[in-house]
């Protein structure tokens, strides 16, 4: 399965972030999974791949030449795909993966994440969409999500599109179903 990451890129993030980013690509390594993610050499963009690069796992960055002009380019990737912006990137990771996982992250990340939901609701593909929730990371993120499902501008419930994960044995749960 090629497992597409979206995250923060900055470094001024809680320890245990790292940690648990840097698990989930172990953990995906070691069981034959991919990661497919946006090739910033910071962060937990940095933790996942430099996890899985190191564990044996094969890695796959899209980076927008932006990211490449600034000197930002991941060392733990075996394949670059570039792309010219944010939004080539954001197809490309869409086109490539079987499954999204959500870390935290800002305004790039919430951008990945509500993109391929909308895609999800309007059945343009059904891969599964998780966003971890790291030590209650997303917690006010789904607390407007639960007022708008409230408000009743939501067709169906969110969560229904949006599997919440609090642990990364959530997160396998929800990718494989078995473990």
């Amino acid at each position: 399965m090629k497992i597409c990451v979206f995250c923060s890129a900055n470094e001024q993030l809680a320890p245990d972030y790292y940690a648990q980013a840097s698990e989930l690509g172990t953990w995906a390594a070691k069981n034959g999974h991919s990661i497919v993610f946006g090739g910033h050499d910071a962060g937990l963009m940095h933790a996942v791949s430099k996890a899985a690069r190191e564990a044996g796992g094969h890695v796959i960055g899209v980076v927008p030449r932006r990211i490449v002009e600034m000197g930002r380019l991941s060392p733990w990737m075996d394949v670059e795909i570039p792309t010219e912006d944010l939004t080539d990137r954001k197809q490309e990771m869409m086109e490539r993966s079987d499954a999204f996982v959500v870390l935290p992250g800002g305004i790039g990340t919430l951008d990945e994440l509500f993109s391929v939901a909308a895609m999800l609701t309007l059945h343009y593909h059904q891969k599964p969409l998780i966003l971890w929730n790291m030590g209650g990371f997303w917690d006010s993120l789904t607390a407007c999500m639960d007022d708008l499902q409230q408000r009743g501008v939501m067709r169906g419930h969110w969560t229904d599109h949006i599997r919440v994960a609090t642990t990364l044995a959530d997160v396998q749960q929800l990718l494989t179903g078995n473990e």
